[in-house]
């Protein structure tokens, strides 16, 4: 499987309503502290941005939501990987995306035969609150010698000036929160992003 270079995140429908359409291509939908009606109510926003831009989308967390809503990606971190159906995911035909911040989430995550594997925090992020320390790219690099065609998702305090490094040592994709959704341009922010990536993708 083959993910595109820019992976956008964010925690509603309304970025992806506002981004999406300036060419974005892999988008994951990560809300939190909602009722079920209204994360299923974006889903639902969501996946109708997406199919119209031809741009994929992944649900975090909520893979039942997922299941009903038809989608076809749902992204898990460690706790929600040690609740979830793993057979039903499957079964659903949705691809599955996981977090891992260490070794033995690594190995855990291995064993579940995920479509791509999450590295993350690679630099200091003020997202939100991390037990890890940043992974840097000498992690990074290590991780993708040990996943092999696995695709490698890097995350956490990425920018665009940022991004070489984050691929020349292995991710083969970079996913993004805060350096576009608190820019003061987050349009002109996207399009820079895209730009870098897609430029890494010719050469």
């Amino acid at each position: 499987m083959i993910l595109d270079p820019f992976y956008l995140v964010v925690d509603s429908a309304a970025w992806i309503e506002r981004l999406v359409p300036l060419g974005v291509k892999l988008v994951q939908l990560r809300v939190k502290d909602r009722s079920l009606s209204d994360i299923r109510a974006d889903i639902q926003r969501a996946k109708a941005v997406c199919e119209a831009h031809g741009c994929q989308l992944v649900v975090n967390d909520y893979w039942r939501l997922a299941i009903e809503e038809g989608c076809d990606f749902v992204h898990l971190g460690q706790e929600d990987l040690a609740a979830a159906d793993l057979a039903a995911i499957r079964q659903a035909g949705l691809k599955l995306g996981l977090s891992t911040h260490d070794e033995a989430e690594l190995a855990v995550a291995l064993a579940a035969r995920p479509d791509y594997i999450a590295l993350g925090p690679i630099y200091p992020t003020i997202l939100k609150a991390m037990p890890w320390a940043p992974q840097g790219l000498d992690r990074l690099h290590d991780w993708k010698s040990r996943i092999g065609s696995l695709p490698l998702v890097a995350i956490g305090g990425l920018t665009v000036e940022r991004l070489a490094g984050v691929f020349e040592n292995g991710a083969d994709s970079a996913a993004v929160v805060t350096d576009i959704t608190r820019n003061s341009d987050p349009e002109r922010r996207t399009l820079e992003w895209i730009a870098a990536t897609r430029q890494r993708g010719t050469t």
